[in-house]
């Protein structure tokens, strides 16, 4: 069945239509159409345009802290290299001075390894933040549990690069 076959039905109807019904159903054509416009086409742009402004905010938060993570890594790649025993030094100093007991410190070869006992969270952050900047290491592994007791201690082993000696 061909397309004009299958509107003459409608056609036909369509002229039997009086003048004021014909405006009705002309109206609610215009109505559905006006309704899917919105939809398809206003309402998500308008969605958009509202999300806008929240979204820059965020992204402007983002790019902050990534200049001020770019600022922090060309800080420490313009500090002198340190060799391994000054390394070691700062790391033992930053562990006994942060961590106080409830850490142990050993090193091998170029690796050290730190043992921790129910040490605090903010103890731990401000180790790590020392290690970095200090001892010019960084963590290559952290196996981390919180400590049972509750609060925020923590138990386990991280072990951080060092310079080669």
């Amino acid at each position: 069945m061909k397309l004009p076959a299958a509107l003459a039905p409608l056609q036909a109807r369509w002229a039997e239509l009086p003048g004021r019904e014909k405006g009705l159903v002309k109206l609610a054509a215009g109505l559905v159409a006006a309704a899917v416009l919105w939809q398809l086409l206003l309402a998500p742009a308008l969605t958009t345009l509202r999300q806008a402004d929240a979204q820059a905010r965020l992204l402007d938060a983002q790019l902050q802290h990534m200049l001020t993570l770019q600022a922090q890594a060309r800080t420490l790649q313009s500090q002198p290299a340190i060799g391994f025993d000054e390394a070691q030094r700062a790391l033992d100093q930053a562990t006994r001075q942060v961590l106080g007991s409830t850490a142990r410190l050993q090193v091998a070869a170029e690796r050290a390894t730190v043992t921790l006992q129910g040490a605090s969270g903010d103890a731990l952050a401000q180790w790590l933040a020392q290690a970095r900047l200090n001892g010019r290491s960084a963590p290559l592994e952290a196996r981390l549990v919180r400590a049972p007791g509750g609060g925020a201690t923590w138990n386990g082993v991280i072990v951080m690069s060092m310079p080669a000696r």
